[in-house]
């Protein structure tokens, strides 16, 4: 890992970009955090659109976490971004687009080509990026996961043990594989599911929550589309990390 800018301070928080081989980064920290008084680390999901386009929304997520007394911290997905591009993932969105501007139900081969690819490569770039951050004098444990794409949220949920907790967000399409990994999930878990999000398969996300094998797990459906979480849902969230990072 190597940091590549300067510590930015807003609002407390001090906001630091690295790169973790060829993969881009940042790192948010509150001003407190420090060798003596090490802080919880919350990783920041997102969905593949580039962090340059996402980083108003991360940053706003990440100086939530820091007020709360946490460390944030994302990764640039394969394909995305800065990142070198990814013919595969590239031609899943062109079928995706096709058959939704055409109409058709997306099934599951278009699905499986989307995600499980994306999942396979992304979850270990996430599991490195641990490696590298929690030996920071001022990064402590223990681990949550928050955002989506839900799909490596509940991969990172089943094989990375140090992460304790996770906010999923609702909103992108499942493949039965990840169904089935669900049902050997354990961790607490919060989901968040937008009732309008004219983009997901409501019911498949309601299907995927019945799966996880969690004894602690809430779901919190709000009206409303894809962007529209209203502030009290993520207070919530928050509230959710709280109980179980500190």
């Amino acid at each position: 890992m190597h940091f590549t800018s300067e510590p930015r301070l807003d609002g407390g928080v001090i906001e630091r970009e690295f790169t973790l081989g060829e993969i881009p980064g940042i790192l948010w920290t509150p001003v407190s955090a420090s060798a003596s008084a090490p802080v919880p680390l919350i990783l920041l999901g997102h969905p593949p659109l580039g962090l340059r386009k996402m980083h108003p929304r991360l940053a706003g997520r990440a100086r939530q976490a820091a007020a709360d007394g946490f460390a944030a911290a994302t990764i640039e997905l394969p394909g995305s971004g800065e990142r070198p591009r990814w013919a595969a993932l590239d031609q899943a969105r062109a079928d995706l687009r096709r058959a939704m501007e055409a109409g058709e139900p997306v099934g599951d081969d278009i699905i499986d080509a989307l995600v499980l690819p994306l999942v396979d490569k992304a979850v270990p770039e996430w599991q490195a990026a641990l490696d590298a951050l929690l030996p920071l004098p001022e990064i402590g444990g223990p681990v949550g996961y928050s955002g989506g794409v839900i799909s490596i949220g509940v991969r990172l949920a089943l094989v990375e043990p140090r992460i304790v907790a996770a906010a999923l967000f609702a909103g992108s399409f499942v493949p039965r594989a990840i169904l089935e990994e669900a049902r050997q999930v354990t961790i607490p878990l919060h989901v968040l599911l937008q009732w309008d999000d004219e983009g997901n398969n409501r019911q498949a996300a309601l299907d995927l929550f019945d799966a996880f094998g969690s004894e602690e797990k809430s779901l919190h459906a709000n009206m409303g589309g894809h962007t529209g979480v209203p502030q009290f849902a993520g207070d919530a969230a928050a509230q959710f990390f709280t109980r179980h990072l500190t």
